[in-house]
């Protein structure tokens, strides 16, 4: 297949040089020759017709390699905003906040050179060393120095987001990527008459790296963010926050799509725009059934694509608001919906009536509804049968402090952990070191099961199972290889709260999720194996557990972590290696000719 490959490529570039070069050069002088080159194109075209299916391959190939290569510059630089009455440096790409939007088209790839910082939901097949974390896939960029993410965009369709992945620089650095369908291809919706990015975030009047790096350092709770913001403006309730407001302009009649991503830091946020339905058709750049509802819950990491048709007059709030974790930001962001036209405008927009902080009812209704597309041009492929199975535990532990000096519960240290294991960062990447098979990094031994098994979401856990054992440890699975996973949050020191697991490299089927223990006979019966939503994050509730099924088709290095920044910070974190096929196209890409130095 190879030979005939080469030799299609061959006769192709043949056939090109005849007709773009030779042929009309030659044939104005010699008529001999002009016949002789007329019977080699003719056994050229024979040649190529007989493989047609391949010549049309190999020219689209040559063509969208031309076409679909976008190349970006971006800036990492510290920038100084005011908000909330102050002002502070913070850090940025191209000096904004959010950053600035990408797009492409599905199936393109985009070259990002970064100047000192990668793409969440982004599949990267085979290349994890653009995915981004630091000292999972890649040592950080060093100040003055630049590094080239190359992003392959595969199937995914709709709205991605990127961000720092280094310490809680995400807080600042991060923007929307939009995927637009392939080209000679639609929505499966009708077209919008316009659409708006609607990123939400986190804003802290101190220093958000000194913040958390305060609280690893005395073992305690980080502050809370003092607002939350819509395309980096906190909105209408905040001090010296009127003039900034982010507001869209609306023509009655018409549908417009907002891109909403959730980049906040710690909370998952309830979303409304008053007086209006929402119709969500899309989450984590993969189509869904359609959704009518009137409010939307995500998760941080998540994203999802929204239709609103204007059907008012006047001037109406969006807002959002926290989904009550154990520790979060009460305080509410509005941006402003305004129709274009003559009205009296209102004294103050409608505002929209968002459920109460706690109403766990409402974000269990809204994600029963999840399913995803499953049309012909959009299908899923679940698996029905699998190869590896990890039941794993979520919990918030400590850690012992000498003398009980720090600022955890009871002098403790707080930490976090999946089946016990919290996750200590090493100081060379995990992805160099297995490459170059580098010892004494990391083991290969992170469990598939829980080292204890109790009532996980009892009122009251015994303190036994407070201390978690620090530990780089990973997980391999085989290329190819179906493998499910159930998180289980556990309540240990009464501490069970919506868990947003992310994990790189991968889109998965969110197949089941429900309250108290998973039961491993009963509960997979009421598995989605028809059309479960395919995300690249998953909201685990509060005591209770969540299922994800996928296969593990795209080998490399790639990183599992709570999206509620704290919890990975205290290590919620681990790592999947999915190991190489047997061929070059199922394994890991080489790696660039330049790696950062650790």
């Amino acid at each position: 297949m190879e030979m005939m490959k080469m030799s299609l490529k061959l006769a192709f570039l043949g056939f090109l040089v005849l007709n773009v070069f030779v042929v009309p050069s030659m044939a104005q002088t010699l008529r001999t020759v002009h016949w002789v080159m007329l019977q080699i194109q003719k056994l050229y075209l024979k040649f190529l017709i007989c493989n047609l299916n391949l010549f049309y391959k190999l020219i689209l190939q040559y063509i969208f390699s031309i076409i679909t290569a976008h190349a970006l510059r971006t800036k990492l630089e510290e920038t100084n905003y005011t908000r909330l009455c102050s002002s502070k440096n913070i850090l940025t790409v191209n000096g904004s906040f959010p950053g600035p939007t990408l797009h492409v088209h599905k199936g393109e790839k985009l070259i990002v050179n970064v100047q000192n910082q990668g793409k969440h939901g982004v599949k990267q097949p085979r290349n994890p060393w653009s995915d981004g974390p630091e000292y999972i896939t890649q040592c950080p960029i060093q100040p003055g120095a630049n590094f080239s993410y190359e992003i392959i965009f595969s199937t995914e369709e709709g709205t991605l987001w990127w961000h720092a992945h280094s310490d809680w620089s995400r807080a600042t650095v991060h923007g929307p990527i939009i995927v637009y369908p392939a080209n000679g291809t639609t929505y499966p919706y009708s077209n919008p008459s316009e659409e708006f990015p609607i990123v939400l975030a986190s804003w802290f009047k101190g220093d958000v790296m000194e913040l958390i790096q305060s609280a690893l350092e005395s073992g305690g709770e980080p502050n809370q963010s003092d607002a939350f913001t819509i395309n980096g403006q906190p909105g209408d309730l905040y001090n010296c926050s009127k003039p900034g407001t982010f507001r869209i302009l609306v023509d009655y009649g018409k549908t417009y799509l907002l891109r909403i991503i959730n980049s906040i830091m710690n909370e998952e946020m309830f979303f409304m725009v008053a007086q209006h339905n929402l119709t969500v058709v899309g989450m984590d750049g993969a189509y869904i059934k359609p959704i009518n509802t009137d409010y939307i819950m995500i998760t941080p990491g998540q994203t999802m694509d929204v239709l609103v048709t204007a059907n008012q007059t006047s001037e109406y709030y969006m807002a959002a608001r926290a989904y009550a974790g154990l520790t979060y930001d009460n305080t509410t962001t509005t941006a402003i919906v305004q129709y274009n036209g003559n009205y009296t405008a209102p004294s103050t927009p409608a505002f929209p009536i968002l459920p109460n902080y706690t109403d766990i009812d409402a974000v269990t209704n809204f994600t029963r509804q999840m399913k995803a597309l499953n049309s012909k041009e959009h299908p899923v492929d679940v698996p029905q049968t699998v190869d590896t199975k990890l039941y794993i535990t979520i919990s918030v532990n400590t850690l012992p402090c000498v003398n009980s000096s720090c600022d955890g519960p009871n002098g403790d240290r707080l930490a976090a952990s999946l089946n016990n294991i919290s996750f200590v960062t090493p100081e060379v990447d995990v992805l160099l070191a297995y490459h170059n098979q580098l010892q004494g990094i990391f083991t290969k031994d992170f469990p598939s099961q829980p080292p204890y098994f109790f009532d996980f979401t009892a009122n009251n856990v015994s303190d036994d199972y407070l201390t978690p054992l620090n530990a780089t440890k990973v997980k391999v699975v085989e290329f190819n290889s179906t493998v499910e996973m159930v998180f289980q949050t556990t309540n240990v020191m009464n501490a069970a709260e919506n868990h947003p697991m992310h994990l790189h490299g991968y889109s998965f089927y969110f197949v089941g999720f429900g309250f108290g223990n998973f039961n491993n006979e009963t509960d997979p019966t009421g598995y989605n194996l028809v059309d479960p939503p395919e995300v690249n994050t998953v909201g685990v509730p509060a005591n209770g557990w969540a299922a994800i099924r996928f296969r593990a088709d795209n080998p490399g290095v790639w990183f599992m972590h709570c999206h509620l920044e704290r919890h990975s910070s205290w290590g919620m974190d681990t790592v999947l290696i999915v190991k190489n096929g047997t061929t070059n196209e199922t394994s890991m890409l080489d790696p660039p000719a330049y790696l950062n130095p650790c």
